[in-house]
């Protein structure tokens, strides 16, 4: 398999039914975007904290299940979907992770440890990859799952954040108004 077609020059790509799209287009935004979020959090492994870094393993390959669902315009029923397990098992880590945590009073800075500030960093993108997808929703059907998914997983990065910070003491900071 060649790494470069050139089918791409002009401007257009292939998605999944092999439909000839712009490269500018919601889903090439939508699905580019969860690309980009399954790199950052590459570099975010490891983290140091080994439930932490098999979760974020389980979240890229959640990942890539979210642009397979994207880059299909016309899905059958065998082809990769995210479903409600998947936001069950997100939901799950929040609360076994936030179990560790002191209660959340106030608005916090994303910052701390390298690895807690990458990981607010990755919610930033994780929020922009949902926008790119609510956008897509309104112009054409897509897989709900796969919205809900983003932005269960944004709480999630933001927990995972929250608990790497707290297990290497790093003080949580409130912004000043």
């Amino acid at each position: 398999m060649s790494i470069y077609t050139g089918r791409g020059d002009d401007g257009k790509t292939d998605l999944r039914d092999m439909t000839r799209v712009s490269k500018t287009s919601p889903r090439i935004e939508a699905y580019g975007t969860v690309d980009e979020l399954n790199a950052l959090l590459g570099t975010i492994r490891p983290t140091g904290h080994a439930d932490v870094d098999d979760r974020l393993r389980t979240v890229q390959n959640h990942l890539h299940i979210v642009q397979a669902d994207f880059a299909n315009p016309d899905p059958d029923e065998d082809d990769p979907a995210i479903t409600a397990a998947h936001v069950d098992t997100v939901e799950d880590w929040i609360d076994s992770f936030d179990a560790e945590l002191e209660p959340l009073t106030a608005f916090i800075l994303p910052s701390g440890s390298n690895p807690g500030a990458q990981l607010h960093h990755a919610r930033t993108v994780c929020r922009r990859a949902e926008r790119r997808a609510v956008a897509l929703a309104s112009e054409a059907e897509i897989n709900e799952q796969a919205v809900q998914y983003l932005n269960r997983l944004s709480d999630g990065l933001f927990t995972f954040a929250r608990v790497v910070n707290a297990r290497e003491g790093e003080p949580e900071e409130t912004p000043e108004y």
